[in-house]
């Protein structure tokens, strides 16, 4: 088993990809019985988002060897939980969505970054 920082990040990347993809089903169960008006949209957009990004880094995580695709791999996971949580705070708790911005742009920057990274193999 890998025991370099590397690989360790990269699995702690892929475990988080596994968890968001569980959180994803779970909310959208909830977002599909249990909640109504904006709570709903706002869950049905985290869980579509949990899970798109949780699969990516489930899947891209173990193949990120270069900085570049690391940084890019580890921007992806902040903004998906900055963004998602932004969303699901203000379903679940009321709380503002100040955060979504943020995440949002943090995620299509590391979607270009990784393109980018990508250029470089």
């Amino acid at each position: 088993m890998e025991r370099s920082p590397t690989g360790v990040w990269n699995r702690l990347l892929g475990a988080l990809g596994g968890l968001a993809c569980a959180a994803a089903v779970g909310l959208g169960a909830y977002a599909s019985h249990g909640a109504s008006g904006q709570a709903q949209t706002w869950l049905q957009t985290a869980s579509l988002y949990l899970f798109l990004h949780g699969l990516a880094l489930l899947v891209l995580s173990p193949r990120a060897e270069r900085r570049l695709e690391q940084a890019s791999l580890s921007a992806l996971a902040a903004g998906m939980l900055l963004f998602c949580g932004s969303l699901i705070g203000a379903a679940l708790f009321g709380w503002p969505t100040r955060l979504a911005p943020i995440g949002g742009s943090t995620l299509i920057l590391a979607w270009l970054t990784l393109g980018l990274a990508r250029l470089q193999r």
